[in-house]
This record gives C-alpha cells, sequence and structure tokens, in this order.
C-alpha cells in the first residue's frame, strides 16, 4: 500500500530528524505529502509567575518551537506540506489531525527517552482508537 498523506509526531531533539528522513522516503516514490506535528509547551506550571510574565514565556516557548520546525524543514529535502503546533493530550490532537487532513499513515518514534515517552503512550492511545495506521520508529 502506497500512503501519500502522512503526519509525522516530532518533539525537539535530533531524533525527529530520523523521523522526517523516514517520512521522505515513503513520501517520494508516490508525491505524497508531509506534515510535522508538535506538542508545545505550555507553560502553566509557572502558575506562581506574573500575568505579564507568563506570557512572555509562552511566546518565548512558542518562538522556540517554531525555530525548531524550521530548522527540520531546513534540513528536509522534500516540500513539507504544512506545520502544526499544538497544546494539550498528544493523542486526541494527533487523531484529530489525522482526521482533519486525511492522513494515511501516523509516523511517531519510540525509545526510552523522557521526551518520547509522551508520542509513545499517545501513539498506543491512537492505535487503539483510529483508522489510521501508525509507524512506530526505533529510535537510538
Amino acid at each position: 500500500m502506497a500512503y501519500k498523506r502522512l503526519l509525522v509526531a516530532v518533539a525537539p531533539g535530533v531524533e525527529s530528524q530520523q523521523l522526517v528522513e523516514k517520512a521522505v522516503a515513503l513520501a517520494r516514490p508516490v508525491q505524497g505529502s508531509i506534515t510535522l506535528l508538535t506538542l508545545a509547551v505550555e507553560p502553566a506550571f509557572y502558575q506562581h509567575m506574573t500575568s505579564p510574565m507568563l506570557e512572555d514565556l509562552r511566546d518565548l516557548l512558542l518562538e522556540e518551537t517554531h525555530l525548531f520546525l524550521d530548522d527540520l524543514v531546513a534540513h528536509c529535502d522534500y516540500p513539507i506540506t504544512s506545520r502544526r503546533i499544538v497544546t494539550g493530550e498528544l493523542a486526541p490532537q494527533l487523531i484529530a489531525a489525522c482526521e482533519e487532513e486525511n492522513i494515511d499513515l501516523l509516523i511517531c518514534g519510540n525509545h526510552n527517552s523522557s521526551r518520547f515517552s509522551s508520542a509513545v503512550c499517545a501513539a498506543r492511545k491512537v492505535i487503539a482508537t483510529s483508522q489510521r495506521d501508525v509507524l512506530l520508529i526505533c529510535l537510538r
């Protein structure tokens, strides 16, 4: 089966480049589209900060997330159709993105790093509830 619409769940770190490379390898032969999705850090845990400081922190974290995605796209030799920055629980966001963009294949990374533990947990939830195929890439 050829997958033409791929969604790649990425997180800051060099491992995400591996996921994008795998997506490109799958998309290129069929001229498929690739969407990147990442979870923005929500600074809600900084409740003791004043509102203006919290807003500045939120803006800074969002800017860093955009820079991370820009860097991934810059090192990719294939066009990225769209980028999504989401907040909240990852699994429902992945399912919603798959539905909204009619995704054929969701690609997630899997290793023991705590940064990706939420992605792996989210992938399990997506596998259990989605009608989409999910590819878990072993990251080292």
